[in-house]
Parts: C-alpha cells; sequence; structure tokens
C-alpha cells in the first residue's frame, strides 16, 4: 500500500511540475538608457513566448557637414512597438538558467516613429526629419540581480524618411535602417 501512495504521489507531482509552463512575464516596465537615448518600456504578454514590447523616448542621434566641418549632437522623440518571440526560455529553464523579468534571446520587428515635434541639440536651425522604421532583430536581455538589466540587438530593415512635397529634401525617401543598440536598465 505504501508503495502504491508513494507511486500516486510521485505521478501528482510530476504532472503538477510539468503543467507549470515556463512563460515570459505577464507586464513589466522599465527605463533603459544607452549610448543613443533615454527610454520608458513595458512588456505585455501576449503569448507563453511573445511579449509586446512598447517604448517612448528621447532617441539621440550625431550628425556632421563636411562643407562646413561642423558637428552636432541631438535629441529627438522616439516611439517603438515591438512583438519579441523570445524562443529559448523552455531551454534556459532546463539547464537552471534565469528567465526572470524576460531574460533571454528574442527576435523582434522593431517598429519606430520619429516624429518632427522638437529636437535638443547643441545647434542652431537642425532640420530633422522625421521617419518610420521596420527592423527584423535579434537580441538578448539579462539581468543582473533582480531589478537592473542588460541588452544587446542587431538588425536590419527597411526605413522611409516623412517628407511632405513642400520640403527642401532631395535625397531618397526610402532607406535601409540598422538597429544596433547595448543598453542597460532598470526594471521596476
Amino acid at each position: 500500500m505504501k508503495n502504491h501512495l508513494f507511486t500516486f504521489s510521485f505521478l501528482i507531482i510530476s504532472i503538477i511540475a510539468n503543467a507549470q509552463t515556463t512563460s515570459v512575464e505577464k507586464s513589466i516596465y522599465g527605463i533603459q538608457t544607452g549610448f543613443l537615448g533615454l527610454y520608458g518600456y513595458n512588456e505585455t504578454r501576449l503569448t507563453n513566448s511573445i511579449a509586446l514590447h512598447s517604448e517612448i523616448g528621447l532617441d539621440a542621434g550625431v550628425w556632421g557637414n563636411d562643407i562646413n566641418d561642423i558637428n552636432g549632437f541631438l535629441l529627438t522623440p522616439g516611439f517603438t512597438i515591438e512583438p519579441r518571440w523570445y524562443y529559448n526560455l523552455k531551454k534556459r529553464t532546463k539547464k537552471g538558467r534565469r528567465t526572470a523579468n524576460n531574460t533571454g534571446n528574442f527576435v523582434s520587428i522593431k517598429t519606430s516613429y520619429h516624429p518632427d515635434w522638437f529636437t535638443i541639440s547643441d545647434a542652431d536651425h537642425i532640420n530633422f526629419i522625421g521617419d518610420v522604421l521596420i527592423i527584423p532583430t535579434w537580441g538578448i536581455r539579462r539581468h543582473i540581480g533582480n531589478h537592473f538589466n542588460y541588452e544587446a540587438g542587431f538588425g536590419l530593415g527597411y526605413g522611409r524618411y516623412l517628407v511632405n512635397k513642400d520640403d527642401y529634401y532631395y535625397g531618397d525617401k526610402n532607406v535601409v535602417a540598422a538597429n544596433l543598440h547595448l543598453r542597460i536598465g532598470y526594471s521596476f
């Protein structure tokens, strides 16, 4: 009888343990900064392995003009919506590695909008042209302790400048866009 009770208990514990699936967090809020900007973000679970990453922030840029030998720095607002598929959460769990706060590798489609609302710059009379970017991206997120994180990603995609027909812009409106980011942050 004791053997049957032991076997039955082991079976129930195994079923419960396997029923608990590894999943992205229900909702995460945080801030991140990197070489090129400052951002506030939220990640909301869509499925067990897909989260919708949305962020608002100030993207930084550097520019230069060889004719006048003028260089500068600017900040402009940016909005991003990015569905992320965290593809290695189960593998990390099986190896005993951390998955809290969506720690893992991801593939995403980063869609960003930079409106021509305002710019913060060290130069006068900056003519910023708004754009929309759609960039497939591969990246990683790791946590240090309970709240601090770092993130890195890379991707190439499509960009389009938002130019009115009255603007004096003579370049191509469609461009190849790159996403290269290295950020550190804090999750609340």
